[in-house]
């Protein structure tokens, strides 16, 4: 089927550099799942009586594991299979909530977002999903202000200012990304935003990355799913290593850049990041290690 997203969308450079959001530019992980995410998602889900269980499955999947980066509803599945397979959660004899309607829609909808569930409203389950996907956005907005982008952001979309289109593709709401953006006056180094409401970070890099040359398009991203996006459209990825973000910016200020515009980029160099980047982030939950 063919990608009909931003069908106005015009390039002015001869290559564009996709960069995600939360947790690549913007220091805001660990700020929104700990504070806004989990505790939404215990409140909503009426999870009190284990969430010690619930914060150490939503901190794996969301921030210390291949799973990080992932859209908030598979990461809610991903929760849900890591607490059912908890020993400690049975011996409480819980019982956790029966989402099949939301599992079935997770796996069977044409895109993933808020509008899309709230078609779905008559279901109780799928309207309890509504109201937590909402809730959590309620308390980014509420509690997310005041976090600047990590060291080495700003100063490459200074260097990449004039001479590439730059687009956020993210999984996180728009409002939000065009909050975080603005605040920090790094909008006007955007050339689009791609945000939840548009699709998958695969569907819009393939939307945006059709009017360039693959090699003239360039991920930047902090989690797998991103690698996952870049490698389905056959465009270059940089990553920004869990841990070691201003490092990581900081060499990509200082030489990535360049080799992405001159042509360099990719190939061996290219391969040890991602090296690198795959190490960094573990397959098995830490409960699981003996």
């Amino acid at each position: 089927m063919e990608n009909t997203l931003f069908p106005d969308y015009k390039p002015a450079h001869k290559r564009l550099v996709c960069i995600d959001s939360d947790g690549c530019a913007f220091d805001t992980m660990e700020l929104k799942h700990k504070e806004c995410f989990c505790p939404a998602t215990v409140h909503v889900w009426g999870l009190q009586s284990i969430s010690k269980y619930v914060r150490e499955a939503w901190d794996y999947g969301n921030l210390y594991s291949k799973d990080r980066g992932r859209s908030r509803f598979h990461e809610l599945l991903l929760m849900f299979d890591l607490l059912a397979a908890r020993e400690e959660v049975k011996a409480y004899g819980f019982t956790l909530p029966d989402i099949a309607p939301f599992r079935r829609w997770v796996k069977e909808a044409p895109v993933l977002n808020n509008e899309e569930l709230a078609n779905h409203t008559k279901d109780p389950v799928m309207r309890q999903a509504l109201y937590w996907s909402l809730e959590m956005n309620r308390r980014v907005a509420e509690m997310v202000r005041g976090v600047p982008p990590f060291p080495g952001v700003r100063e490459s979309l200074a260097r990449l200012n004039g001479r590439v289109d730059i687009a956020v593709v993210s999984a996180t709401p728009r409002e939000a990304l065009d909050s975080e953006w603005r605040e920090h006056g790094l909008m006007r180094y955007v050339a689009r935003i791609c945000a939840q409401e548009d699709g998958s970070k695969k569907d819009c890099i393939q939307a945006l990355g059709k009017h360039y040359e693959a090699k003239g398009v360039l991920m930047i991203g902090d989690a797998p799913g991103d690698l996952e996006a870049a490698k389905a459209n056959g465009v270059l990825f940089y990553p920004i290593i869990p841990g070691e973000e201003i490092a990581s910016w900081g060499t990509f200020a200082k030489e990535g850049v360049e080799r992405f515009l001159d042509g360099t980029y990719g190939g061996a160099y290219e391969r040890a990041w991602i090296r690198a980047f795959d190490k960094s982030l573990p397959d098995t939950p830490p409960w699981e290690k003996h």
